[in-house]
C-alpha cells in the first residue's frame, strides 16, 4: 500500500514538472512576439535554458523561417507548406489543422540571431540520443570552429561513450584549441590530433595555423609536409584504381574486337554498335521487369547479360553471313561497309528509342563505396573490374579447352592448312564474328552502369578499342588485357597534368612510336600465315 502511494506521488510530481516545463517553454516562446531583436535574443536564450525536448524543433523552425504567429490569438506556431499551411502549436506540438499564410505573421530574425541559434543547436545536437546526430555535430564544429561551443563540446566529450563519435569530438576540440588562446602545449597536442585526421579540412586548418614562426606554426608546417606526402601517395593509388577501372572498360570493349580482327582480319567499324545494342537490351530488360516483377530489378543484370550476348551474337552472325563474307581480302571495302552499317544501326536505335539518353538503374548491390584509408572504391567500378576479368578468363577457357577454340586458333595461325585438315573455316568465321559481337553486347551491359545509354554510346569506345588491340598484338588475348590496363592507367595518370584530351593524344603518339618498333604489338601471334 505504501509502495503504491509512493509511486503515485512520484508520478504526480513528474507530471507537474513536465507541465511546468511546457508552461515555461510556452511563456518563453511567446516572448518572441516582439520587433526588438535584443529581446528576441534573450527569449531564445531562455527557450534553450528550459531544457524542453521541443527546443531543437522550435529553434530549427525559427532558423528556417517556419516559426510564425497566428494573428487571431497571437499563438506561436510551426508551419509547413505553402498557401494553406499545416500548423502545430510550437510549445506542445499539437496539430492545429491548416491556416492561410495571410493569417500568420512571420517572426523576423537577423544574422546575429541565426548565429546564436546555430550555436545553441550545435550544443543540443552534441547531446542527442542518436550517435549519427552527435557525429555530424562534431564534424560541423570541426569545420566551423565556433569558440562559443567550446564548453558544451567539453561537457559532451566527458559523457561520450561511442568510440567513433568520441574521436570526432576530440578532433573538433583540437580544432577549437588551435584557434583559441590555449597554452602552447595544448596547441602542439592539438596539431597532432588534427594531423591524424588527415582530410582536406584538416589540411585547411593546419595551413591557417602554419603562418607564424612560433613552435605551433613549425609543428603545423611539419604536419602539413607529412600530410602532403601521404596525400600524394593516396592520390597515386586512387589514380591507379581509376586506371584499372578504365582499363577493365577498355578490355570489355576491345576483347571482342581482338577476336574478330585477329582471326578474320576484319576491321569492324560497327563493333561499337554491338556495345550500344547490349546497353539497350539492358534497358529493355529493366523496363519489362519494372512492369511485370519490380522485386526482380536487383537481378536484372543477371538476366540482361546472357540475353545481350545472345542478341548481339545473332546480329553478328547475320552481319558476317550477309555482308562480311563477300568482302574477305578487301579491307578497305570491309571498313567502309561496316562504317555504313554502324550509321544504319545508330539511326535504327534513334528511330526506335529516340535520340535522348535512356535510364538504366544500378542494382542496390552495385551502389555505395568502400573506404580503405583515403582510397575510395565504388561498388559499380569494382563490379565491372571483376566482371571484365571473369569474361577474360571465360574466353581463355573457351579458346584453350573447347573444340571450337581449337579450330579458331588453327584458323588464326594458318587458314589454308586448317581448311586442308577438314575445319569448316566459313563456319568458324561466322561463329567467331558472332562470339566477338556477343562479348561486345555484354560489354554494353556493364557500360550501361557507368555511362549514358544513347545511340552514340559505342562511338565513345571504338577508337580506344582499336588502339588496345593494335598495342597489345592483334588477336592475342593476353596482349589485349595488358594493353587495356596499361592504357587505362596511363590515361588516368596523364589527365591531372595534361587534361583528358591532351592525355589521349599523348597516349596515341606513344602507341604510334611503339608500333614503329614493334609492328605486331606487345604479344605477336605466331604461325606460318601470320609470319608471312
Amino acid at each position: 500500500m505504501l509502495l503504491a502511494v509512493a509511486l503515485a506521488t512520484m508520478l504526480t510530481i513528474a507530471l507537474m514538472v513536465t507541465h511546468a516545463m511546457a508552461a515555461d517553454l510556452a511563456t518563453e516562446i511567446k516572448s518572441l512576439d516582439t520587433s526588438n531583436f535584443a529581446q528576441k535574443e534573450k527569449a531564445i536564450a531562455a527557450i534553450a535554458a528550459t531544457g524542453d525536448a521541443r527546443v531543437a524543433a522550435v529553434l530549427t523552425a525559427l532558423n528556417d523561417n517556419k516559426l510564425l504567429i497566428r494573428k487571431a490569438d497571437r499563438l506561436v506556431v510551426i508551419a509547413e507548406g505553402k498557401g494553406n499551411v499545416k500548423i502545430e502549436n510550437a510549445a506542445t506540438g499539437e496539430a492545429l489543422g491548416e491556416a492561410a499564410e495571410a493569417d500568420l505573421d512571420r517572426i523576423a530574425i537577423n544574422n546575429k540571431i541565426r548565429r546564436q541559434i546555430k550555436v545553441i543547436l550545435g550544443g543540443l545536437t552534441l547531446f542527442s540520443d542518436d550517435p549519427a546526430v552527435r557525429l555530424k555535430a562534431a564534424d560541423d564544429l570541426f569545420r566551423s570552429r565556433d569558440l562559443s561551443s567550446l564548453q558544451p563540446l567539453k561537457d559532451a566529450l566527458a559523457k561520450e561513450q561511442d568510440p567513433q563519435v568520441r574521436q570526432a569530438m576530440m578532433e573538433a576540440l583540437a580544432a577549437l584549441t588551435l584557434v583559441s588562446d590555449a597554452p602552447e602545449a595544448e596547441k602542439l597536442a592539438a596539431v597532432l590530433t588534427v594531423k591524424a585526421r588527415g582530410d582536406q579540412d584538416a589540411i585547411a586548418l593546419l595551413s591557417s595555423v602554419a603562418q607564424g614562426s612560433d613552435a605551433v606554426a613549425r609543428a603545423a608546417t611539419e604536419a602539413l609536409t607529412s600530410l602532403e606526402w601521404a596525400r600524394s601517395f593516396w592520390d597515386s593509388l586512387q589514380n591507379a584504381v581509376y586506371g584499372l577501372s578504365l582499363g577493365s572498360v577498355l578490355l570489355l570493349a576491345a576483347i571482342g574486337l581482338a577476336i574478330t580482327f585477329g582471326v578474320m582480319g576484319v576491321i569492324n567499324m560497327a563493333h561499337g554498335e554491338m556495345v550500344m545494342i547490349g546497353a539497350y537490351v539492358t534497358f529493355l530488360v529493366q523496363e519489362v521487369i519494372r512492369g511485370a516483377a519490380p522485386d526482380l530489378l536487383d537481378q536484372s543484370l543477371f538476366i540482361a547479360v546472357p540475353l545481350a550476348f545472345l542478341v548481339t551474337a545473332l546480329i553478328g552472325i547475320a552481319i558476317e553471313r550477309s555482308i562480311i563474307r563477300f568482302l574477305y581480302g578487301r579491307p578497305l571495302e570491309t571498313l567502309l561497309a561496316t562504317w555504313g552499317l554502324s550509321l544504319i544501326l545508330q539511326q535504327a536505335i534513334r528511330s526506335l528509342f529516340g535520340p535522348t539518353n535512356r535510364e538504366v538503374s544500378t542494382p542496390s548491390w552495385m551502389s555505395g563505396s568502400l573506404e580503405l584509408g583515403a582510397l575510395t572504391l565504388t561498388a559499380n567500378r569494382l563490379a565491372i573490374i571483376v566482371f571484365a576479368l571473369l569474361v577474360f578468363v571465360g574466353l581463355l577457357l573457351l579458346l584453350r579447352h573447347s573444340r571450337f577454340g581449337l579450330e579458331m586458333r588453327a584458323v588464326t595461325q594458318n587458314r589454308q592448312m586448317a581448311s586442308a585438315m577438314g575445319i569448316h573455316t566459313a563456319r568458324v568465321d561466322a561463329l567467331t564474328f558472332g562470339l566477338g559481337s556477343g562479348i561486345a553486347g555484354i560489354a554494353g551491359v556493364a557500360l550501361s552502369q557507368i555511362d549514358n545509354v544513347s545511340p552514340n554510346l559505342g562511338q565513345s569506345y571504338i577508337i580506344d578499342s582499336f588502339m588496345v588491340v593494335v598495342f597489345g598484338g592483334v588477336g592475342n588475348l593476353w596482349g589485349t588485357l595488358v594493353a587495356a590496363l596499361t592504357l587505362g592507367i596511363a590515361n588516368k595518370f596523364l589527365e591531372p597534368f595534361a587534361g583528358a584530351v591532351l592525355g589521349k593524344i599523348l597516349v596515341l603518339v606513344f602507341i604510334i612510336l611503339f608500333i614503329q618498333k614493334r609492328p605486331r604489338g606487345l604479344f605477336a601471334l605466331k604461325g606460318r600465315a601470320v609470319e608471312a
